[in-house]
């Protein structure tokens, strides 16, 4: 049986500021380094074999404390752009709120939440989903069937995408997934990849 577990990095300064990042290359505020903090004692009674992250600072230094420990000095670990945040496209860098008040909430809200509805110039989650299932069924998936235990650290909407295709959640069950910074999800697979336990933690 293989555990895969996916952690959302610590708050970066620009959630804090309530900004749309997406690829916007942020760090992580001191709340977020807490986050990463907690995470780490979350984790530490884990075994893993291998990690990934994705290419953003925030989610690369959430793993770095993670990992910050003796028995995990050896772990190999993997950078990677698909398991990037949703692009935002003209929405990156703007505040939530004035984006609100210039376009709707309605409209905000289904930029942020529906499966196939891309903000002006971005991603949709399902073209989000696509890049990150196709690396998963290509770099993950089989160090699980093989076994493996495997650790992701990525971004709000990458891990809803994931999430859905493991799960085979539904568009609209998608919507009210929410994921916030620094949460920890578990799953347990046989070697066919059918989940066998899950659990927040």
């Amino acid at each position: 049986m293989a555990i895969l577990v996916l952690v959302r990095h610590g708050e970066s300064t620009a959630n804090l500021a309530n900004i749309f990042t997406g690829w916007l290359d942020v760090a992580l505020s001191p709340k977020g380094e807490t986050e990463a903090q907690q995470v780490a004692e979350k984790l530490r009674g884990f075994h893993f074999d291998v990690a990934y992250s994705s290419t953003l600072i925030r989610a690369e230094r959430t793993l770095d404390i993670i990992v910050a420990r003796p028995a995990w000095a050896t772990l190999p670990v993997h950078h990677a752009d698909a398991l990037k945040e949703r692009m935002y496209g003209d929405l990156q860098g703007l505040n939530k709120t004035e984006v609100a008040l210039k376009y709707g909430q309605a409209q905000v809200d289904e930029w942020r939440r529906s499966y196939d509805v891309a903000p002006p110039n971005g991603e949709s989650l399902q073209q989000t989903q696509a890049r990150a299932v196709l690396y998963f069924e290509a770099e993950i998936a089989p160090q699980l069937r093989a076994g493996q235990d495997v650790l992701i650290v990525s971004h709000g909407n990458t891990l809803r995408g994931l999430r859905m295709y493991l799960e085979k959640l539904t568009p609209e069950q998608v919507v009210a997934l929410e994921i916030v910074t620094g949460a920890v999800h578990e799953y347990q697979f046989d070697a066919q990849l059918n989940i066998v336990a899950m659990r927040n933690l």
